[in-house]
C-alpha cells in the first residue's frame, strides 16, 4: 500500500475534497496562485498534470523546482498573485490557499482576486482557502477596514459571508459548494470558498 504522505505530501483537506468529487480531473491545468513550497501540488506533480504557478517569495519557487525534476522551470515564476505573466483564461482550476488574507487593504485584497480569477478559464473552478471572522466574530479586534488582530497575535485581512457572496456575484462566478468554515480552537477561522466561473 503506498504511503498516503508520500502520495499527498500536506494537501489541504478541502482540496483533498475536490478531488474526491471529480472537481479536479486529469488533463485539467491547474495554477496555484501563491502556491509557496507546493505543498498542495504534491500528488497532481506526481499523476502528471499539467502545473503552472506563482509566488512572490523566490525561496518558494525554488523549493517547488526541487519537487519533479522534469518539470518546466518557466511554469512557476516569481511573481506577485495580482501582477502574474500568465494569459487570460489559461487554467480550469486556479487553487488559492491562505493567500488573500495577506492583503494590505481592500484595493490590496481586490487587485489580488482579481489577478487570481483573470487566469481562470470560463467554466473553470476557483479553490480558495482564506481567513475569515465567521463564527468568531465577536473574538476579532479591528485594525483598520478589514484588518485584525486575530486572537493567535497574527493580523489578517478578514472576510465575511455577506462579501464573499457578494463577490462571487460580481465576478461572474457560483458557488459550487456551500462556504465551509474551520474554527481553529478560538484562534482563527479558515474559510473555504469554492467558486465556478461562469460561461
Amino acid at each position: 500500500m503506498p504511503d498516503l504522505r508520500e502520495q499527498f505530501g500536506q494537501i489541504d483537506i478541502y482540496l483533498f475534497d475536490q478531488l474526491l468529487r471529480g472537481r479536479i480531473a486529469p488533463g485539467m491545468r491547474i495554477l496555484d496562485a501563491g502556491c509557496g513550497s507546493g505543498r498542495n501540488l504534491v500528488y497532481f506533480f506526481r499523476e502528471g498534470y499539467e502545473l503552472f504557478g506563482v509566488d512572490a517569495d523566490p525561496r518558494a519557487i525554488d523549493s517547488v523546482h526541487g519537487l519533479p525534476p522534469s518539470l518546466p522551470a518557466a511554469n512557476f515564476r516569481v511573481e506577485p498573485v495580482e501582477q502574474m505573466s500568465f494569459p487570460d483564461a489559461f487554467a480550469e482550476v486556479v487553487l488559492s490557499s491562505a493567500v488573500l488574507h495577506f492583503a494590505r487593504d481592500d484595493s490590496h485584497f481586490l487587485a489580488m482576486l482579481r489577478g487570481t480569477w483573470r487566469v481562470l478559464k470560463p467554466g473553470g473552478l476557483l479553490f480558495c482557502r482564506l481567513a475569515s471572522t465567521i463564527g468568531m466574530e465577536d473574538r476579532m479586534h479591528r485594525i483598520a477596514g478589514r484588518r485584525f488582530l486575530l486572537p493567535d497575535g497574527s493580523e489578517r485581512y478578514l472576510v465575511d459571508e455577506a462579501l464573499l457572496l457578494q463577490l462571487t456575484g460580481e465576478l461572474g462566478g457560483a458557488l459550487a459548494d456551500p462556504l465551509k468554515t474551520t474554527v481553529v480552537q478560538n484562534q482563527r477561522c479558515m474559510t473555504t470558498w469554492v467558486v465556478r466561473k461562469n460561461n
